[in-house]
């Protein structure tokens, strides 16, 4: 699910989700929280949203992309991009889930410049279905050393992307460049908290993740969430003062921590595997009995703190 915003992150594994069923990928789903949730949008939105391609992933359902489209949308207006304006998108993953609805709030006189480090994916074929490519600029980079001319854009954002940043120093070298490149940058990321039993079934299955695939590679992603404060203190420390910090609570289905059981399985130390195949199957358990849900999600728009020598002289 994550971006490959890292500098360093591995390539995604193609097991952490079945393949998608050709038969099934032009069949709507009947969840109601799903039809709900994708019936009670501005019409604008949503006739962009029902371009996008529905991709039937058990234990996912077709609409999961419109539905985490969504989600970035409603995280996307509490960044306030004006119309018209250019902003960077850091990571944008291989399914261009912050990048179309990025695409959607520039408007057509606005350009959105998204990076990407090795994982494209069908990002093309859904950006294609939106109709939206001729507001994008596609750079593939490493977020540490962003291709770009100081204060060249107005905004950056990086949204859920920062879980993919392999470690503390590597989150703040980002978002320096991030300051670099832009004088404004917006951060968001899933909150490592739950209010109920579906919230806490996705973090059960999603906190496997890290661990799992540093047995499985040697390598880290996927980190486990980062408390809003732990976040903050990141931004500041590459250069950045807090402007407006929030919590957003989607109250949408939330299916994207699955991986399969075989990756587990793949682990060569067997006591390992056996502790986590154990958690794994307690996890999936209690996604089968209260479904799934997205986490509240905490946000951090922050300014560039200016040189001390300014700060000084503006005394």
């Amino acid at each position: 699910m994550r971006t490959g915003a890292s500098p360093s992150s591995p390539r995604r594994r193609s097991a952490e989700l079945p393949s998608p069923r050709p038969a099934e990928r032009a069949r709507p789903s009947r969840d109601p929280r799903f039809l709900r949730a994708l019936r009670d949008v501005d019409p604008e939105l949503s006739r962009l949203l029902k371009k996008v391609p529905l991709d039937a992933r058990p234990p996912l359902a077709p609409e999961w992309m419109r539905c985490e489209m969504l989600e970035r949308h409603r995280l996307l207006e509490e960044a306030r991009i004006l119309p018209g304006t250019t902003v960077l998108e850091v990571g944008a993953g291989p399914h261009a889930l912050t990048t179309v609805p990025l695409a959607f709030a520039v408007g057509p006189g606005g350009r959105a410049i998204v990076t990407e480090r090795a994982r494209w994916g069908r990002f093309r074929e859904i950006i294609d279905a939106s109709g939206l490519g001729d507001r994008l600029r596609p750079i593939t980079c490493d977020a540490r050393r962003l291709p770009l001319r100081p204060d060249s854009v107005d905004l950056t954002v990086c949204v859920h992307a920062v879980r993919s940043l392999v470690d503390e120093a590597g989150m703040r070298r980002v978002f320096r460049e991030m300051l670099r490149v832009a004088p404004r940058l917006f951060v968001a990321e899933t909150l490592p908290i739950a209010r109920s039993d579906a919230q806490r079934a996705h973090l059960a299955m999603y906190d496997l993740r890290e661990p799992v695939f540093e047995a499985t590679t040697g390598r880290k992603d996927d980190l486990h969430y980062l408390p809003l404060e732990r976040l903050e203190r990141l931004i500041e420390g590459a250069g950045g003062t807090i402007e407006r910090r929030g919590v957003l609570e989607p109250d949408l289905p939330h299916a994207l921590a699955y991986f399969p059981l075989t990756l587990v399985e793949a682990i060569p130390v067997a006591r390992t595997r056996s502790a986590l195949r154990a958690r794994w199957r307690s996890a999936r358990r209690s996604a089968a009995r209260f479904g799934t849900d997205h986490p509240p999600v905490g946000f951090l728009s922050a300014l560039r703190r200016p040189p001390l020598h300014i700060r000084r002289a503006g005394r």
